[in-house]
């Protein structure tokens, strides 16, 4: 009886585990989908910001007194650790320029933007006072630009900066993402690096055509470089999330895979033993009567 119900509890283990690789390996080809789907996105998001680059340098060791960190992560789980990559790096920034943690300028402060519900839930615990906004459900819809640069434009208007510091994963392949950090001055720190020589300083070499005043191609250049930015980081993300939680997914059908393995092989044992143990019954009770 004790063998009997070890074997049905070894059979509804087994059972299980079946479920869950198959959903495992279900998740992983829609993962894989998705990867597909976004990656030529990225890939050609990618000529969006480098302009930018080119022109305005990315300059993260600037003295300002107000930064700013958008942390950009995703909204669900089972994406291995690029969620937590990201929160610690956020971490990292705000301690190097935070005047409350360094013996730095008393007056310089660091506010979080957060994109993606996991970041938002690690980076809640420790930095409540200092989130200024969330935002949640940014791949609810299939990704594009009209989308971003609205949610660009609302971090504009609500978050007052000296410097954007983006922090998201740059994808490389399935399975290699590179924790990034890109820059974004605010035009009036554009306009004070500019005149004082240095990376910015050839923008005064450039003529101003069309009757705009230079803080207004400055402002215009500003926010059109942080949408710009803003989309490619997303989308870079967005690529990273799907790869991982291809890796994850993959890693998980594997395990139980060997998991069942071994309950297999248990189950097996399991029986031949009952089944051996009822033969030694069997030939005792006949031996018995012949004697």
């Amino acid at each position: 009886m004790a063998m009997s119900a070890l074997r049905r509890e070894i059979r509804n283990r087994m059972k299980s585990i079946k479920n869950i690789q198959k959903i495992t390996k279900a998740m992983k080809m829609v993962a894989a989908s998705k990867l597909r789907q976004v990656q030529t996105k990225t890939e050609n998001s990618r000529g969006l910001w480098q302009p930018f680059t080119a022109l305005l340098g990315d300059t993260p060791s600037v003295n300002v007194k107000k930064n700013v960190v958008v942390t950009i992560s995703s909204d669900k789980g089972l994406c291995g650790g690029i969620n937590t990559t990201s929160v610690k790096v956020s971490r990292a920034i705000r301690k190097l320029n935070d005047g409350n943690y360094l013996d730095i300028d008393p007056e310089a402060e660091t506010k979080f933007v957060i994109l993606g519900e996991k970041a938002k839930v690690q980076l809640i615990r420790d930095s409540k006072k200092d989130i200024s906004l969330c935002l949640t459900d940014l791949q609810k819809n299939p990704l594009n630009y009209t989308q971003v640069a609205a949610v660009a434009d609302d971090i504009l208007k609500n978050v007052q900066f000296d410097a954007l510091k983006i922090v998201f994963n740059k994808f490389s392949s399935v399975v290699s993402f590179l924790p990034t950090v890109a820059t974004i001055l605010s035009p009036e720190i554009v306009e004070r690096e500019s005149e004082a020589g240095g990376v910015l300083g050839e923008l005064d070499s450039y003529e101003i055509e069309g009757g705009e005043t230079k803080s207004e191609i400055l402002q215009n250049l500003a926010e059109f470089q942080f949408s710009c930015v803003l989309y490619n980081a997303v989308l870079e993300n967005a690529c990273s999330e799907q790869g991982a939680r291809m890796s994850a997914m993959d890693s998980s059908s594997r395990n139980a895979g060997e998991v069942l393995d071994r309950l297999t092989l248990t189950y097996n044992r399991t029986r031949q033993a009952s089944i051996t143990t009822e033969l030694i019954e069997i030939i005792s009770g006949a031996s018995a009567l012949e004697g």
